[in-house]
């Protein structure tokens, strides 16, 4: 007999838009921090200098969690689907490149306090969507 892999029933349009609303939350939040570090506290976040340095603008700090959001989205369904324990696979490796993602910030050459705004954007994108993506539940085990 084939072996069969039951495919976790909350991935349905419940999950869905859960997940959509909490791409939307992750990339506000970001927006929020970017609002009170840029406009209100006056901080120029541009990382890099001379002809490398960039602005970190709102488009960016919208798309960008939008994206990464949709990619984690788009891993977590692929792996929800093919393995028993997906979300578990899924929590480890978004646990991982978010501590990953930390390094960019840490790396750049920026003063401590475009710094601290950089990282809060980055953990507070990557909590929310490790969160919001794939919330506590026990994972399915592939029935033979």
């Amino acid at each position: 007999m084939p072996e069969t892999i039951e495919i976790d029933r909350q991935a349905g349009p419940r999950s869905s838009v859960r997940r959509a609303v909490t791409l939307v939350l992750a990339a506000s939040a970001a927006l929020v921090i970017w609002t009170v570090g840029v406009p209100i506290a006056g901080l120029d976040l541009t990382i890099g200098s001379g002809a490398a340095a960039q602005s970190v603008g709102p488009a960016s700090v919208v798309v960008v969690p939008l994206l990464a959001g949709g990619a984690a989205w788009a891993l977590l369904a692929l792996l929800e689907g093919r393995l028993g324990n997906g979300r578990r696979v899924w929590r480890i490796t978004a646990w991982t490149l978010l501590a990953l993602s930390l390094l960019g910030p840490a790396g750049a050459d920026a003063p401590g306090k475009v710094l601290g705004v950089l990282l809060a954007m980055h953990l507070v994108v990557g909590v929310t969507l490790i969160v919001g993506l794939a919330p506590s539940s026990p994972d399915r085990t592939p029935e033979h």
